[in-house]
């Protein structure tokens, strides 16, 4: 297609794109868009001039046009407008609110947003003696943001795309997982009627808001399963929350008999609350708050003399299944990760490294064709 043809192919899809010479000397190129709103620039050559509206023109055809002037808004008004239309509970709203107020370049019109801008803002947060985790989720949720503004057409790209965040400490030097023994001294430290947080915490993997959230119906004892269908939440000075699991979670966990036994010990000699039937009070007659659940859980661990929190029992769960050779979907499935790839991030320290399984596999097809080093040394031997 010859150039004049391929310009006017793409002058199809504007309203006006034209050209001409102004009395000053000077070339002026307009054109209306799509909403047909007129745009104009001028250049010192016809040459420029064409060269801009051709860039202009075949970014409509492209489909990937912006108008200059709707990115003139400001991160912060761009945040409030989206913020209003999200489906958000409290605590993620009450996040990105911190994230809102917090970024140091929230009066900058979105298309003037440069890399540098977001770096700046990294830099001032390490240097205030944020976590780098803290840092990183802020990161996360402010591109949140940026990408709503790809999405409604107001940027052509996310500025914040190559930001470096804060090295994270790895998950294996991090992680703090109690052992056998000190989980029963945990046990054996707790006020009886708070031993079944533990039971569930270690057994079932149960978040905090989902322990607190249980309910007599969601153990099904003829089957050996337990089901995680709510948790309980609540920020202060806000009334207390009742609300599906994180991340839409609603699961499944199968149980052996023992664990079984030992909730039935705890409905038998506690009973539960309230007629949702709670298996751990609150007030009111409802479910127990999280915070008083953290508080009770911190006063076993000091009567004990350990150092862990409630989120501990997780990966004594988690790393439990895993050295009982459970594959990583089943663990995700049982821990409510979000995805596969959540669940590998978290525990692949856990896992058997490639070296040991492979030494495996290959003991156990040499095993298969020789049987066990003793018995082929005979076997050689009485040849």
């Amino acid at each position: 297609m010859k150039l004049s043809g391929w310009r006017d192919r793409l002058n199809l899809e504007m309203t006006v794109a034209s050209i001409q010479k102004r009395d000053n000397g000077k070339w002026r190129a307009r054109y209306r868009d799509t909403d047909n709103k007129e745009h104009a620039r001028h250049f010192e050559t016809k040459r420029d001039a064409q060269q801009w509206l051709d860039t202009v023109t075949a970014s409509v055809v492209r489909g990937d046009y912006i108008d200059p002037k709707a990115g003139l808004i400001s991160f912060t008004d761009f945040y409030a407008s989206w913020a209003k239309r999200q489906l958000w509970t409290r605590g993620t709203r009450a996040s990105y609110e911190t994230v809102a107020a917090t970024v140091t370049f929230g009066n900058t019109p979105l298309l003037k947003i440069k890399r540098s801008h977001v770096e700046t803002w990294v830099k001032k947060m390490s240097t205030d003696g944020l976590a780098p985790q803290t840092i990183a989720n802020r990161l996360g949720l402010m591109r949140a943001v940026l990408k709503a503004a790809v999405g409604d057409r107001l940027l052509a790209f996310d500025p914040s795309t190559g930001v470096r965040r804060p090295t994270i400490a790895s998950k294996a030097s991090t992680m703090n997982i109690p052992n056998a023994k000190e989980l029963r001294a945990l046990m054996d430290a707790s006020e009886p009627f708070f031993r079944v947080a533990f039971l569930v915490g270690a057994f079932a993997g149960l978040r905090q808001g989902e322990v607190c959230g249980l309910q007599l119906s969601d153990i099904d004892f003829m089957r050996r399963q337990l089901h995680v269908r709510r948790q309980v939440q609540r920020e202060s000075p806000h009334p207390v929350e009742i609300r599906a699991p994180k991340y839409n979670s609603d699961r499944t966990v199968h149980l052996p008999q023992s664990v079984l036994h030992e909730i039935s010990r705890h409905v038998k000699d506690f009973g539960t609350y309230g007629d949702e039937q709670w298996l751990l009070l609150g007030r009111d007659g409802g479910p127990m708050w999280p915070r008083l659940h953290e508080y009770r859980f911190a006063k076993a661990a000091k009567a004990a003399g350990l150092d862990y929190t409630s989120h501990d029992l997780r990966h004594y769960f988690a790393s439990g299944l895993i050295a009982a050779g459970v594959d990583v979907v089943a663990v995700q499935r049982a821990m409510g990760h979000k995805s596969a790839s959540v669940t590998l991030d978290t525990y692949s320290h856990l896992w058997p490294n490639s070296e040991e399984r492979t030494r495996g596999a290959v003991e156990s097809i040499f095993e298969e064709a020789f049987g066990t080093p003793a018995d082929s040394s005979r076997t050689r031997t009485s040849v």
